[in-house]
């Protein structure tokens, strides 16, 4: 990315930077407002979106595609999960946008980036020449034409035959290539709903873990939610215990748990 390049995107960031995320009530009612055909309520709508688009665009910076244009296209997907978005999804309008966003910049960037790079020298460019023309396979009439070496010809000459496809031909009777990659994507409403549930789930837990004794939850935050957690004996000597007596606490709020959360399973189920 150039200087003037870097610049552009520094200046679109920090025009970003005061806008502030939608409470869940504030942005229904703006959902509601454009369903009615409000203009204005929709800008607010999108743009208050407009920081996530990025930190998603951010995700493909590796991809040789600039970063501006990525974003772009991440806009475009944010618009176009605004207009199919509707409040009987029961989820945040960023959780159902995640998937369109990434469908768009995903579509983009396989379109900019090509798998093998040819024709970097002016060598390479003149051999890929002489061969399209040609079609021959001869190592020293390529060499001669293009002044490359044999073994640099030799080297090249696989990739001249396998020269990619692009992913924007199609035949008369077939679609673009690019329309029959295959994907496992889930449905956007399948990815906001389970996004909906991990989230649910979260306040779930938060809040069982909140029912049980100060000692019981010091318990199961360091024994269950973190990643190294301490061994019984440790939370023994910490909380001036036995190691027996801990995992007598233990149990006793993970079967409190289960019960906290049974409602919530039975939801889900």
């Amino acid at each position: 990315m150039s200087t003037s390049d870097g610049g552009a995107l520094r200046a679109y960031r920090d025009s970003l930077s005061g806008l502030h995320a939608l409470a869940r009530e504030e942005e229904r009612e703006l959902v509601r407002r454009w369903s009615a055909g409000d203009q204005l309520a929709g800008s607010k709508l999108v743009e208050a979106c407009l920081p996530f688009v990025v930190s998603i665009a951010l995700e493909y910076r590796r991809w040789g595609v600039p970063l501006e244009d990525i974003i772009q296209q991440g806009n475009l997907g944010l618009l176009k999960a605004a207009e199919k978005f509707d409040l009987k999804r029961e989820c945040r309008l960023a959780t159902y946008a995640a998937y369109w966003i990434r469908a768009e910049i995903r579509e983009y960037v396989v379109r900019a980036f090509r798998v093998v790079r040819l024709g970097t020298t002016k060598g390479e460019r003149r051999a890929l020449r002489a061969y399209r023309r040609s079609k021959t396979t001869d190592p020293a009439a390529l060499a001669e034409i293009s002044g490359l070496s044999e073994e640099r010809v030799r080297l090249l000459l696989p990739l001249f035959a396998g020269r990619e496809v692009s992913l924007d031909a199609s035949t008369t009777d077939m679609p673009a290539a690019v329309d029959r990659l295959p994907t496992n994507d889930p449905s956007p409403e399948d990815d906001a709903s389970r996004q909906e549930i991990t989230e649910q789930a979260g306040r779930a837990v938060r809040a069982a873990v909140g029912e049980l004794d100060e000692r019981e939850q010091m318990i199961i935050k360091a024994r269950l939610m973190t990643e190294d957690p301490p061994t019984l004996q440790e939370l023994g000597n910490r909380l001036g215990v036995s190691k027996e007596r801990v995992r007598q606490l233990e149990e006793r709020a993970r079967l409190k748990l289960r019960g906290e959360l049974s409602a919530f399973a039975d939801l889900v189920a």
